[in-house]
């Protein structure tokens, strides 16, 4: 959520930062409807001091005995009441209008952001490790002889339809064995305290992490209103809305091992093939509320946490930061973290990282209390992927395939695997 505040002072500021994002100019329009709203509530409060003054001047009326002056300003003050209710009304609706035009606008990309118009101008800034190098010509993770009997698709189908995938036996294990390893790692290594968070929550928590009111489309929603989490940045952000914490209680760092929805509203016939875009998905999440002056450094010490995942395992990877054009609707700065995926020969997304700096606590009035005194500030609030648990098995298994179909797996897993360390060609843990 924008401050109308710093429209007002600098609207072609605010434009030219709507511009970078390829976004028509908006300050006229929400400047115009705001004028209009704070004549309403000025015209409404004059109409109330008239309404005051005659309240006491009926009294006076009634003393003297003139019965005429009398009913001339209790008819006054009636009309007046109706006149007050009627402009507070109209107040409140251009209040809500306002409101939700700027709740539909996105967030002012941070100045380093480069100018961009779509994933082909994001700018590299890391690659780390060495692709495999095979001798033979490696396949995607459904293709994989080890997988396949473990990687059921077509029961998944008949349960629940497209985009959804039963895994079972050896590959089930794995994919399990990733999320204990991210969590363990985030919570022994990260510092960030681990929290088993819900998957079903109100309006208020979606629309306070900017997924409502403009991307209702891309979740799911219940018969009785909850919403279906697209990621567990949701419910994790949203524990501090209507907080006032103590300065000294930032930053908090928290993540979450958690099922995630999507409808994939806007991704008809992409990645329709394996399991990189599923419905029904799971992600490790990393959430950090954080003082305004840390949260461009603790941005950056998420990204080395998801990196660090990545590393661990022996994945190779890059990381780009985003261009104004690719960046999300809330993120002020986002990093995506790309895992090399031989079979299809090209890096893809595994982790965002991204600080939306005030713009999720306006909406959920998360502030905190300087140590020095003064007036309460709004906090920041950052989130990342640590990572999506799906995306990494595909990354694990595609990069340790073997000539036979077997997959060699990270010695970083064995523990969780009961020390073994390769999934053979028949589909068993070995």
């Amino acid at each position: 959520m924008h401050d109308i505040r710093a429209i007002r002072d600098n609207p072609e500021g605010f434009d030219a930062a709507l511009a970078r994002r390829g976004e028509a100019a908006m300050s006229e329009a929400v400047l115009s409807l705001d004028a209009a709203r704070r004549a309403k509530i000025a015209a409404a409060e004059t109409a109330k001091a008239e309404q005051n003054k005659a309240s006491k001047e009926v009294g006076a009326a009634k003393a003297k005995g003139d019965e005429a002056e009398f009913e001339r300003l209790r008819a006054l003050v009636s009309d007046k009441k109706a006149e007050v209710a009627a402009m507070n009304a109209e107040a409140q609706e251009l209040d809500a209008q306002l409101n939700d035009m700027l709740a539909r606008i996105p967030n002012n990309p941070a100045d380093d952001v480069p100018q961009g118009a779509s994933e082909e101008e994001n700018v590299e800034v890391k690659v780390w490790g060495e692709k495999p190098s095979f001798e033979f010509t490696p396949v995607e993770h459904y293709e994989i002889k080890g997988v396949k009997p473990n990687m059921d698709f077509e029961t998944a189908a008949k349960t629940s339809g497209a985009r959804f995938v039963m895994l079972k036996g050896a590959v089930a294990r794995v994919h399990r064995a990733l999320a204990q390893f991210m969590v363990d790692t985030h919570v022994d290594e990260n510092g960030l305290t681990e929290v088993n968070s819900p998957v079903l929550v109100r309006d208020e928590a979606m629309y306070g992490t900017d997924k409502l009111p403009k991307f209702g489309d891309d979740s799911y929603q219940t018969t009785n209103g909850w919403w279906l989490v697209p990621t567990s940045e949701v419910p994790l952000t949203y524990s501090v809305a209507g907080d006032t914490l103590e300065q000294s209680a930032l930053p908090i760092r928290l993540t979450a091992h958690t099922l995630c929805f999507r409808s994939e509203a806007g991704s008809a016939g992409r990645d329709t093939s394996g399991m990189l875009r599923q419905h029904q998905f799971e992600k490790v999440e990393m959430v950090s509320i954080t003082h305004p002056d840390d949260s461009d450094a603790e941005q950056q010490r998420m990204v080395g946490c998801a990196e660090g995942i990545l590393e661990k395992l022996g994945v190779p990877y890059r990381t780009v930061i985003l261009c104004t054009g690719d960046m999300g609707f809330g993120a002020r700065r986002t990093y995506d973290i790309e895992a090399w995926v031989p079979g299809q020969d090209c890096y893809r997304e595994i982790s965002s990282v991204s600080t939306t700096g005030d713009f999720q606590a306006r909406r959920m009035n998360a502030r905190f209390k300087p140590e020095g005194g003064g007036k309460p500030q709004f906090v920041h609030t950052l989130n990342g992927s640590g990572l999506a648990v799906g995306r990494c098995l595909i990354a694990v298994l595609e990069n340790g395939q073997q000539a036979d179909g077997s997959v060699e797996l990270p010695e970083a897993l064995a523990p969780y695997l009961g020390g073994k360390t390769t999934l053979t060609a028949e589909g068993v843990l070995a």
